[in-house]
């Protein structure tokens, strides 16, 4: 046991890779060795799966050496570099030496206020590179973590939202995604073609402000562009955004983000908003507790914007035919069979050079032990996503 440890800890301290490759792909190895350990597969598998990574990502490209750092950050600057895509290894050496000063939740409480609304930036991997080192206890992978959110930085602009009292009092999170479903649907011609004049104008004021190498990306681009202009329904917040049993919301907003990917099996966006939400559920954990409302309206609004992005939402009868499928549909979590399941769906996932998929198995197969089985995360478990084919975009060199 002590050596698999001693394995686990080596890769995870390991710091020949710079944080991404190609310009913006981020690097998810990481990722994959917290999702493998926490499923419990062999030290030495997940060391063979890190390097087979390392070499040659499912984009086609190996993992590429740390870079040397143009700036030295400090307490005086380090806001003046947020997202400006530069300096990672300069970030680390900043929050390492603040984590070793002043231990990790109190830098955590100092400096996520600030970096909180920025959780979407880099697709969300940021975000999870810190959530999950927090999950798997890694120091050096929680301030590789907080540096590539400095780094990464995109603001939701939680500040434009406030909690509409007098309406949607009694909703769930199920209930708010499907009110605002229904109104995509009644309003799809015109929404998809505000969305998809948006950011097809890379030239206007409004694209001032998201770095160059985000519009080569397309989809990180699409993101960051509807995090930075918004729209009123994403800033309309239900009233359960201020519930004192937050443990309850967490609980609702994974069940409702998994109703979400399986009416949409396998689609990669949708994927990290699974894999993202552990991520700041391990992150609230360890910020004070009144804290933890913010967390969640953050995730609340990028989630929206995401979702805004992609000038598509699935069709308000799925979502609710779905959800009067699974909503307290449960497997009986002592029974063997069940258990085999998991079995297969993890052997499975051990066997995909998509990292997303490990990641994805490993999340809803806690929240199916949490929930006491609730069928939707096994279901949601199974449907492996593919990596998507990079756009016409990346003919052009990365911006450096």
């Amino acid at each position: 046991m002590t050596d698999d440890k001693s394995i686990i800890n080596k890769l995870l301290n390991d710091k020949q890779y710079h944080i991404e490759f190609n310009g913006h792909l981020t690097n998810h190895v990481k990722h994959a060795v917290v999702a493998l350990a926490g499923m419990n597969i062999p030290a030495q598998k997940i060391k063979d799966y890190y390097e087979n990574y390392a070499k040659l990502t499912t984009y086609g490209f190996g993992l590429e050496p740390a870079r040397a750092s143009k700036y030295v950050i400090s307490e005086e600057n380090w806001k003046d570099f947020l997202g400006q895509r530069t300096s990672f290894s300069a970030y680390c050496d900043f929050f390492d030496l603040q984590v070793k000063k002043l231990g990790l939740d109190t830098v955590l409480d100092k400096y996520m206020p600030t970096l909180l609304s920025g959780w979407a930036g880099a697709f969300t991997h940021a975000t999870i590179h810190l959530g999950w080192a927090l999950d798997i206890k890694s120091h050096w992978m929680a301030v590789e973590g907080l540096a590539y959110m400095a780094y990464s930085y995109v603001s939701c602009n939680p500040q434009r939202a406030a909690i509409n009292r007098e309406q949607y009092t009694s909703e769930s999170p199920f209930d708010s995604l499907l009110r605002i479903t229904a109104y995509w649907n009644n309003h799809s011609t015109e929404l998809t073609d505000w969305v998809e004049t948006l950011v097809s104008d890379t030239e206007s004021d409004k694209a001032a402000g998201i770095h160059p190498e985000l519009i080569r990306s397309g989809l990180q681009y699409r993101i960051a562009k509807l995090l930075k202009v918004g729209h009123p329904l994403i800033y309309d917040l239900p009233a359960w955004l201020e519930s004192k049993d937050t443990s309850s919301v967490w609980n609702q907003l994974y069940y409702t983000v998994s109703l979400l990917y399986l009416a949409k099996p396998g689609d990669f966006v949708l994927l990290h908003l699974i894999t993202s939400l552990h991520a700041l559920e391990k992150i609230a954990q360890h910020l004070p507790i009144e804290q933890t409302k913010d967390v969640i309206k953050c995730y609340w609004v990028g989630l929206l914007c995401v979702l805004f992005s992609r000038a598509d939402f699935p069709k308000h009868k799925k979502l609710e035919s779905l959800h009067n499928t699974f909503n307290k549909t449960k497997d009986d979590i002592e029974n063997e069979a069940w258990k085999h399941v998991w079995e297969q769906t993890i052997a499975r996932s051990l066997e995909e050079e998509e990292e997303h998929n490990p990641k994805l198995v490993y999340v809803l197969q806690l929240m199916w032990e949490r929930s006491k089985g609730l069928s939707i995360y096994r279901a949601a478990a199974g449907q492996f996503t593919t990596t998507p084919e990079l756009p016409p975009s990346f003919e052009t060199p990365p911006t450096e």
